[in-house]
């Protein structure tokens, strides 16, 4: 299953917006191309490590999606919604081919505990030659997509995003690298720089008129700054190592089931690109998909921060069954706060946010993304549970995940989009995120060592905070202040919603998760220590 946005090609993860992994507890440091054996380092501490690289993917996540809010703001002011799905739907394609060029040797070389620098010229070798290959299909199948929405601009679009593949097949070595050693130059560089990169082109395009082409245009752009930004990260080079066939078996073996999820959730998003574009035309598809891309943008943070930390984490304690039950658990907790304060505050103020930020025009873009509500809570247990498995080396165990949410979701898709129309787009997302969640968390457990008990301890009195808050700034919101009537005095209106919200939150957690309350105070306490230091007679207090 894969976690990132679902767009054209790679760093759209980034553009438009892929526990905090600080519950690790084991003492050894990860190895690294670059560091000498273990023998002759010193001994390091993971959970400082962890701590680090979580602490600086969630800095590059609020730069980089502080960018991406300004420039979906910016597009939505500049671009018509059937613009926006028409480079949707040119995207598809690319987005589905592009994953074969991965085929799971990424996950393979992170997870890798010897024959490194031959197993990375390994991977780097068949991952070129396979984008090549896969960009030359992209570019001769083209055509089809035009013919499928009944549109000649989707096929140029189409045609015109397949050098993107070749460019992502550049960024597998230095993205596995980096993530094995817990890189924080690439969290606080490489996304906002992407970001950056796609906006100012984007949004610079659309302000000329290009029309659909300024996003094709800013796709390139960001593409190239990723590609060259990680490799200016990474010091490892192509000429080093020996390819091996044996080594490409072994890699590819591991992660064949990760390909076969991220297959099946491109082949997923496809198939809910086409129906809803043969349903509702380019611009009902261009609402679906700026509604799914706001509602991405605190699900992305969530799933950046957990699955870049938590994988190599789990990887190397997934031998001490007693760290590896804690540090699950303890990232569970942490990461469903925050996804079951997303969801609820999606309910409470989704739609009058939307026609606020974006216009009127953009309405039902709102009630597409109230729909997905679920989509941060169930994509919260998916990430923690799917990266403990991927670090206990089980993947197969992910490939009843993927063949459960694929049937799910193309079902559910086609028996809710015809009475609901955008609504039912939006359920299905929802719905099928919130299953899935249970369904790894199941598959998690026995693997992990953690019971079915502990699992819902963890989560539910959380979940039940949450809904308790929604209770009372929903009807705060829709029956009393009506924010989106209000024009600018609204976005105050959202931020009483968000703050009173937030109060009921807090006090219910308080109550009835007080284990979880006493986790996030600490959490919150640690980070205000880390970045406001507190004064005491004057001076700063010792670090």
């Amino acid at each position: 299953m894969a976690s990132s946005e679902p767009a054209p090609s790679g760093p759209q993860a980034e553009q438009l917006g892929r526990g905090p992994g600080a519950a690790a507890t084991d003492e050894l440091a990860v190895p690294s191309l670059r560091e000498p054996p273990a023998a002759a380092r010193p001994v390091g501490s993971l959970r400082s490590r962890i701590g680090r690289v979580a602490a600086a993917s969630a800095a590059g996540l609020v730069v980089g999606e502080l960018i991406t809010l300004v420039q979906t703001v910016a597009l939505a002011r500049l671009l018509s919604p059937a613009e926006v799905g028409l480079y949707v739907a040119g995207g598809v394609l690319t987005a589905f081919i592009g994953d074969f060029t991965e085929g799971g040797l990424r996950s393979g070389l992170v997870h890798r505990d010897h024959d490194l620098e031959d197993a990375t010229a390994t991977t780097f070798w068949v991952t070129l030659g396979t984008g090549a290959l896969m960009t030359l299909l992209a570019l001769a199948a083209a055509p089809v997509i035009g013919h499928v929405f009944g549109d000649r601009t989707a096929g140029l679009v189409a045609a015109a995003l397949s050098g993107g593949v070749l460019l992502n097949a550049l960024t597998n070595v230095p993205e596995a690298l980096l993530q094995r050693d817990f890189s924080v130059r690439r969290r606080l560089i490489v996304g906002p720089a992407v970001a950056a990169a796609f906006a100012s082109v984007a949004v610079g395009g659309a302000a000329l008129g290009l029309g659909v082409w300024s996003m094709v245009l800013g796709n390139y752009a960001s593409s190239l700054v990723w590609v060259l930004s990680l490799w200016w990260l990474c010091d490892w080079r192509p000429w080093r190592g020996r390819p091996s066939y044996r080594l490409w078996r072994e890699l590819a073996g591991y992660g064949f089931p990760l390909v076969l999820g991220m297959l099946a959730d491109r082949g997923q998003k496809a198939v809910q690109a086409v129906v809803t574009g043969s349903s509702l035309g380019a611009g009902g598809l261009g609402l679906q998909r700026y509604g799914e891309r706001i509602a991405r943008i605190p699900v992305m943070g969530l799933v950046q921060v957990s699955s870049i930390s938590l994988f190599p984490a789990f990887s190397r304690i997934s031998r001490d069954r007693r760290r590896f039950q804690t540090s699950y658990l303890h990232a569970l907790r942490l990461s469903v706060v925050g996804a079951a304060a997303v969801s609820a505050m999606v309910v409470a103020v989704g739609v009058p946010l939307v026609v606020l930020v974006l216009g009127e025009e953009w309405r039902g873009a709102g009630y597409a993304l109230v729909a997905m509500a679920g989509l941060a809570l169930g994509k919260s247990a998916m990430t923690v549970g799917e990266e403990a498995i991927k670090g206990a080396g089980r993947t197969r165990l992910i490939n009843w995940c993927t063949l459960t949410e694929t049937t799910l979701s193309v079902v559910l898709l086609l028996v809710l989009i015809r009475p609901l129309g955008l609504v039912g787009v939006g359920l299905s997302i929802s719905l099928t995120a919130m299953v899935l969640g249970v369904v790894v968390s199941v598959f998690a457990g026995p693997v992990v060592g953690v019971s079915a008990r502990q699992t819902l301890s963890a989560t539910v009195p959380t979940i039940g905070s949450a809904l308790l808050g929604c209770a009372v700034a929903a009807p705060l919101e829709h029956l009393v202040l009506h924010s989106d009537q209000q024009g600018l005095w609204g976005l105050g209106l959202i931020a009483l919603d968000c703050l009173v919200f937030l109060l009921v939150y807090g006090a219910a957690l308080r109550v009835l998760a007080p284990a979880t309350f006493a986790n996030v105070a600490s959490l919150v306490a640690g980070l205000w220590r880390r970045f406001v230091p507190a004064r005491k007679h004057g001076r700063h207090a010792a670090p």
